[in-house]
């Protein structure tokens, strides 16, 4: 009992005075509006759910009024509503997901921390979910507790929830004064949320001098336009856009999403809209995006998000990426895992999928990926478009859309990775849209995750070495540690670090690939 009781114990000491917390005596903190208690997992101050903002809907984020006494920061807050799911994703079993209450007041954040000691100053690493625009959560993923990040790094990890498809992304400012504040809310949360960790996460033993922003898919999309707002200067150091998304819609293009909506709800004044029900607005608003070939993006407003990166955001360090296999997931396949394919077999898929390019395809994979399976040819590239304003992108695009966009007026470094890292599940599963984040938040030993990884010795130094690289860029923006280095992307020099078994930074020189491959799929 004694030796279970010292599991749970961590003392600190602030001020010269000792401090015990446990389970049963919980950490209290004071930030700027109230006191918040949260909880100890393991040596973990752990603080769930915390509001940074709050709003009526289609209002612009507002700061929380001060409260009395200690509000519970023990469990995780509402999540933004999206619509209703009736299926299972294909990807459940090795990208389990959770689902929690929706509301729409849903501007929380989580910390997770070493440390509530004001003058510790630790880095902070600030992570925006995935999910497009339309869906996902802070919690969707138990992938994204970041329990295991604070304490393998002694980092402070934040992850953030706000609003998200007709909540955050309908423009109203056209039809009438009242709504001249509403383009882009749901970004406008997330600097809401970079705002309260300015003011506040120094209470939490974090230095606000020292925040990097990532985001994965929509979040990566979401890091790309926080640098493109100019109310975002000054509320981050560092930035990381993973598989990210890409797009921007104009403002004519939203209007037409506002009058489609109101034209299938029978509605003939916006104000109808502020209290409709969500999820019969919600489905009206969907199906007009359908219609018209786009999907709930950010818009290009010229105020809130400009067109152009902002001027201030050539000062911040930057990490681009993608994964091996994007959206062309290999468990999709029917029959034997991939791995039984023989070579002739690998070629009549390749033939099949990309006709009379096949035979070259096959050759300069070859040259780029020495020693690979040719099976594995079939699954690379894999990125495609959404909608006809929003896309993901696979290496090509991101080196013509961010990563040419960041390199042309940076003056900080600029990085790039590959991420891939075959799993021994189900006869081997390539690196898939979303699987870097298991070994970046150090997550290979939470049970439902292990079994999608295998949770093996290679598991475990693969998260290894991705975390410290992601730690490293954290505290000085350089990626590189002592056991691997990592050099700048640049046009001229596009070196690139390859996440895998033997990870090295090198020029992939996949260029002539990709141009066969694109060849290929536009000719069919």
């Amino acid at each position: 009992m004694k030796k279970l009781l010292c599991a749970f114990l961590f003392v600190i000491v602030v001020a010269g005075a000792s401090f015990a917390f446990d389970l049963n005596n919980p950490p209290v903190v004071k930030i700027s509006g109230g006191q918040l208690m949260g909880f100890m997992n393991g040596k973990t101050f752990t603080f769930l759910g915390i509001p940074y903002a709050q709003a009526k809907r289609f209002e612009p984020p507002q700061k929380v009024p001060a409260w009395d006494g200690v509000k519970s920061a023990q469990s995780y807050g509402p999540i933004c509503p999206i619509q209703n799911q009736t299926e299972v994703g294909a990807d459940e079993f090795v990208w389990p997901h959770r689902y929690w209450v929706q509301n729409e007041n849903c501007m929380n954040l989580n910390v997770w921390t070493q440390s509530i000691n004001e003058g510790d100053k630790k880095p902070v690493i600030v992570f925006f979910h995935g999910g497009g625009y339309r869906n996902g959560s802070s919690i969707e993923s138990a992938a994204y507790d970041g329990k295991n990040l604070s304490e393998y790094g002694d980092v402070v990890v934040v992850t953030v929830n706000h609003r998200l498809n007709i909540l955050g992304f309908l423009d109203l400012s056209r039809f009438g004064e009242k709504y001249k504040d509403t383009a882009n809310i749901g970004m406008q949360d997330l600097v809401a949320s970079l705002k309260w960790i300015q003011e506040n996460i120094k209470y939490f033993g974090g230095d606000p001098a020292n925040v990097t922003i990532f985001g994965q898919s929509g979040g990566g999309g979401k890091v790309n336009n926080l640098m493109r707002m100019p109310s975002a200067k000054g509320t981050f150091h560092k930035a990381a856009a993973l598989s990210s998304s890409y797009g921007l819609i104009t403002k004519e293009l939203n209007d037409k999403i506002v009058k489609g909506t109101l034209e299938k709800l029978g509605l003939k004044d916006v104000s109808e809209l502020e209290t409709y029900d969500y999820y019969n607005m919600m489905n009206a608003a969907q199906a007009v995006c359908s219609e018209l070939g786009t999907n709930w993006t950010p818009e290009a407003d010229g105020v809130i998000i400009q067109e152009k990166l902002c001027a201030w955001a050539d000062e911040i360090p930057f990490i681009g990426s993608t994964v091996f296999s994007e959206f062309n997931y290999n468990w999709r396949v029917a029959g034997p895992g991939k791995n039984t394919w023989t070579d002739d077999e690998a070629m009549k898929n390749l033939k099949d999928k990309y006709g009379d390019k096949a035979e070259g395809i096959a050759e300069e994979f070859r040259k780029v990926f020495p020693g690979r399976k040719l099976a594995d040819a079939y699954f690379y590239y894999g990125a495609a478009p959404v909608s006809s304003t929003i896309y993901y992108i696979c290496r090509r695009g991101l080196e013509e859309t961010v990563l040419a966009e960041k390199t042309a007026t940076a003056k900080a470094p600029v990085f790039e990775y590959l991420f891939d890292y075959e799993v021994p599940v189900n006869g081997g599963v390539l690196s898939f849209h979303c699987s870097d984040l298991i070994y970046i938040f150090h997550n290979v030993d939470i049970p439902v995750v292990s079994i999608a990884t295998a949770g093996d010795d290679d598991a475990h130094k693969m998260q290894d070495v991705t975390a410290d690289a992601f730690l490293a860029f954290m505290r000085t923006g350089n990626p590189s540690t002592e056991k691997l280095e990592w050099k700048p992307y640049t046009p001229a020099e596009k070196n690139i670090m390859i996440f895998s078994r033997e990870s090295k930074c090198r020029i992939l020189g996949d260029e002539k690939l990709y141009t066969l491959m694109d060849d290929a799929v536009n000719k069919k």
